[in-house]
């Protein structure tokens, strides 16, 4: 490689890392990446949600209600202990509560023995005996519903006045800040023979609830139904309460088999998404400092002392520079996210690292996106070389990217559904998105012949490039002011005489 073109790589390189854009859009994604988790935790909603139970049918609707949904809230208490259990290695603590069983799905017998064994309070006493030091805190969470009976006064109220009120309730609050009721719900005097339920709430109720809902008041429903045939509410509750005792057994995090795929690509697709990313960050930058060359008259002097050939290879290699630096920064943000990320994110870590393990894939990952940068950017490097002005530059530039965007944006949407198909077999093939394609299905499964034989394709594709795009280039740089149509762009594809 000659001096010169280190020497025109390097100015490029120090005039687009001089502009202000390039620092802020470096900054902007470690930015997010930092402000991010803090945003989503202002946005959680830890407090409890108020139901309040009109029961004017004087029956145990909400004495059902309040215990389905403690049984729920135990459940998922139960769930989040086994996966800080697992994520921290403490099985130790007792190996035969249920929380110290992973990968299942919790009964409600399952629930009854972690309520035996003093719930919440109990689990968390036997963990801090074996709990290293360092070990982070498990984080506690308020029931999601907390069920409440009306009144006598709210429950006295009809008509309109019972509507004013419930508004009233949905839209007041608490001395310290918390809804007064976040959901009304009215039991007609006719329960269970006028089955009609009536639902008030201060914003669209979570399907989750309403199913949990449902599903309760359908139970009781039944009991009365049974009990008003003359069976007795001790056989009607065992009648109602029947149910097989299912035992499931789920697969580890990131162990389900599309769960598996999709997180194992998320390395591949996350190279993929970035290569996108920065080579349309890095392409208006390339074309506003070829602009500001033909504008300023600095391109002429430029070829006073290099060739057309070294002009346009230190382009290139100035370009790789700025997107290989811009990744690095935020490879290395996105990896001490991941150092101290914990919860869920944690889990899926090991899994998701697992194609890195792989020499073969490593070194996909590095080829194609290095020669996937190139072939871009030489097109980039040609447009530049066109155009005198940035609005001319824009309107060549702008259908180029949208010829390569939006078929991307498709690929990695039908990857990420874990689909394939004739449009990912195409894309593969097609060397102007090959490097997108093959990148994004490293984490999926791909042959490796595929890789290989792609591989070639992509260089046999980026040395016509720099061949046919090297002539347009050279013929283009002294032609300022002049607008080619397109047979003068096919002359400029000639070999020079």
């Amino acid at each position: 490689m000659s001096r010169n073109i280190l020497l025109i790589a390097g100015r490029e390189f120090r005039q687009i890392i001089a502009m202000k854009s390039f620092w802020l859009t470096l900054l902007l994604l470690p930015a997010a990446i930092a402000i991010g988790p803090l945003f989503a935790s202002s946005l959680e909603d830890d407090e409890s949600k108020r139901v309040v139970v009109i029961d004017r049918a004087g029956g145990e609707v909400v004495e059902a209600l309040d215990s389905r949904f403690a049984l729920e809230s135990d459940r998922h208490e139960l769930r989040d202990i086994s996966r800080y259990v697992r994520r921290h290695k403490l099985e130790a603590a007792d190996p035969d509560a249920p929380w110290a069983q992973h990968d299942r799905w919790y009964s409600d017998t399952d629930v009854a023995t972690y309520r035996a064994e003093g719930g919440m309070d109990g689990a968390l006493a036997k963990i801090e005996r074996v709990r290293p030091e360092g070990t982070p805190e498990l984080d506690t969470h308020e029931p999601a519903y907390a069920i409440l009976r009306a009144d006598e006064t709210l429950s006295a109220l009809h008509g309109d006045a019972l509507q004013a009120r419930v508004d009233a309730l949905l839209s007041a609050k608490t001395e310290d800040g918390k809804a007064q009721a976040d959901v009304v719900l009215l039991v007609g005097p006719d329960y269970p023979r006028d089955p009609a339920i009536r639902l008030w709430s201060s914003e669209q109720p979570d399907a989750g609830f309403v199913t949990t809902l449902q599903d309760t008041l359908t139970g009781e429903l039944r009991l009365g139904l049974l009990e008003a045939r003359g069976i007795s509410r001790t056989d009607a509750q065992a009648i109602t309460a029947a149910r097989p005792a299912l035992t499931v057994t789920t697969p580890p995090p990131g162990g389900g088999a599309r769960e598996a795929v999709l997180i194992r690509s998320i390395i591949p697709l996350a190279v993929a998404y970035i290569l996108m990313l920065s080579l349309m960050l890095s392409g208006s930058w390339m074309l506003q400092g070829s602009v500001e060359e033909r504008s300023n008259k600095l391109l002429e002097g430029l070829l006073a002392c290099v060739r057309p050939e070294e002009l346009m290879y230190g382009k290139l290699l100035g370009a790789l520079a700025v997107g290989l630096s811009m990744i690095a920064v935020w490879v290395v943000c996105a990896a001490v996210a991941v150092f101290v990320a914990q919860g869920a994110v944690a889990d899926i870590i090991r899994p998701a690292l697992a194609p890195l393990t792989s020499p073969f894939t490593v070194a996909a990952l590095i080829y194609f996106f290095v020669l996937g940068y190139i072939a871009i950017s030489i097109i980039f490097v040609a447009i530049g070389a066109l155009a005198d002005s940035m609005s001319e530059a824009q309107g060549y530039l702008m259908p180029v990217m949208l010829g390569i965007l939006l078929p991307i944006t498709f690929l990695i949407q039908t990857l990420v559904a874990g689909k394939g198909g004739i449009l990912v077999q195409a894309l593969t093939w097609i060397p102007l998105w090959t490097p997108f394609a093959v990148l994004a299905r490293l984490g999926s499964g791909i042959e490796y012949w595929v890789v290989i034989a792609t591989g070639i394709l992509l260089a046999a594709f980026v040395a016509l490039e720099v061949v046919f795009l090297g002539r347009l280039f050279r013929a283009s740089l002294l032609a300022t002011g002049q607008k080619p149509g397109l047979r003068q762009l096919i002359e400029r594809f000639k070999p020079a005489q």
